[in-house]
């Protein structure tokens, strides 16, 4: 088939064919009513595909020049200095936290018994790296309708110990950044944003309107395929500080002290001159390791799958907003029936959910099974109130590990009564009516 053309006339008739291939066999059905409608799900056409094949016909396999494109222009729409991609968004916020215990820090350095402010209503990952760093997690309580922590309680969980405040923007809704940011800053303490569920809303600061997950010190995303855009596994980890990079990045590449990227030696001209540690003098620099780090690296096919979703991005917020404005409209006359969501002030959100609590007399397991049993998918805040779960049998036995301000009434009410349905980018308007209509059946 190939014996008369050139390597790139091959190339160029193999990715046609990709594109002839999705076009026909990939083309999502119109939807008929009573269809499933998962609460995401992901949105794509041939150009994801064939950047997909593109890259697995160069075959380099790891990180390389589909990666390269993806920092440099994610970290452009973000407009913030610094993006390293990773293989998923729970290493991103596994990366975010580690960067905080980097001794290069100094004083400002995280260490084990330390406290970092959090919730404990959200996704454990946001968590998880605190605990098994040795960190103590401070869980504070959140708000109802806007899902986020109270920030009313921050001067009660601040602690001698406290370094940091690390929470995520609930369902795309971004929690007070104005309060935050001012408490971090008053008190000398690290903010990072997990933007997983949030990449496209904006939170208008100081007369600035910024995305978030720029805000803080830190911010991180997902993009495994329910989230805002996809790449099968994948998330990024971003700054604007060149030391908080540096450290990112040695944690993400085997916690090397060298920054040159793979496949590429000595770009420094320092590789065999410098002592580094106890080592000898003159020791190969590209294997000296400043922290103890991991391998989080993303492959070049799963960053070629970005680079043609966040083409489509900003359509995407676009779609998500009005799905959310018209469910929450179509909603109204059961406000008395359900507690519906609310953005927080100064921000504009893009909506990962639609996020329901039931009012006392409706049971939220009744119309949570309603809802399913017509075709509609839900999911509950994630953990619900964290410390419950058995990751935390242990922790609760001793006394040990984490603590608690105050009492989690709210955070115990959202995990007893709360859950929520898409808004994702690819449905429609007639599904977005089908479900108003189906939870209002669910509580006539």
């Amino acid at each position: 088939m190939f014996e008369n053309m050139t390597k790139e006339q091959a190339e160029a008739e193999i990715l046609e064919s990709v594109r002839e291939y999705c076009d026909r066999f990939h083309t999502k059905k119109e939807y008929c009513e009573g269809d499933r409608i998962p609460y995401a799900s992901r949105v794509y056409d041939h150009e994801e595909m064939t950047n997909l094949v593109d890259s697995a016909l160069e075959f380099w396999l790891t990180a390389g020049r589909y990666t390269d494109q993806f920092e440099r222009e994610f970290a452009q729409y973000l407009n913030i200095k610094y993006c390293s991609l990773v293989n998923s968004g729970s290493s991103a916020n596994l990366l975010a936290f580690m960067a905080l215990t980097s001794p290069l820090l100094g004083e400002r350095q995280i260490k084990r018994g330390d406290e970092v402010i959090t919730v404990a209503a959200g996704f454990p990952t946001t968590v998880a790296p605190m605990i098994q760093y040795g960190a103590v997690p401070v869980f504070v309580d959140i708000t109802i309708p806007e899902y986020n922590i109270d920030v009313t309680k921050l001067n009660d969980a601040l602690s001698d110990k406290t370094k940091a405040v690390m929470i995520a923007h609930t369902l795309g809704n971004p929690f007070d950044l104005k309060a935050v940011k001012a408490f971090c800053e008053t008190n000398h303490l690290w903010l990072v944003e997990d933007n997983c569920d949030a990449l496209g809303s904006t939170y208008e600061l100081n007369g600035e309107t910024k995305l978030t997950g720029t805000i803080g010190d830190i911010g991180t995303s997902s993009f495994y395929p329910p989230h805002h855009m996809t790449m099968g596994e994948g998330g990024a980890v971003y700054t604007d500080s060149p030391l908080l990079h540096k450290i990112i990045r040695s944690f993400r590449d085997w916690g090397r002290d060298c920054v040159c990227p793979s496949g590429r030696d000595n770009l420094c001209g320092h590789r065999f001159d410098r002592q580094y540690g106890e080592l000898p003098l003159g020791y190969d620099h590209k294997y000296v390791y400043s922290h103890f780090g991991y391998n989080l690296k993303t492959t070049d096919m799963q960053a070629a799958v970005g680079c043609a979703q966040l083409k489509k991005f900003p359509s995407f917020v676009e779609r998500r907003i009005h799905n959310f404005n018209r469910l929450s409209a179509a909603l109204a006359p059961v406000s008395d029936k359900f507690i519906l969501p609310k953005a927080a002030e100064h921000a504009n959100p893009s909506w990962f959910g639609f996020l329901l609590t039931c009012k006392e007399g409706v049971d939220r397991n009744q119309v949570v099974s309603y809802l399913e049993k017509k075709g509609i998918q839900t999911r509950m805040l994630f953990a619900g109130n964290l410390t419950k779960h058995p990751c935390f049998d242990e922790m609760r036995k001793t006394g040990n590990g984490y603590r608690v301000v105050g009492d989690l009434t709210v955070t115990d009410t959202i995990m007893e009564r709360s859950f929520w349905v898409g808004v994702y980018p690819g449905m429609t308007d007639e599904m977005v009516d089908y479900m108003a209509k189906t939870i209002i059946e669910s509580v006539q």
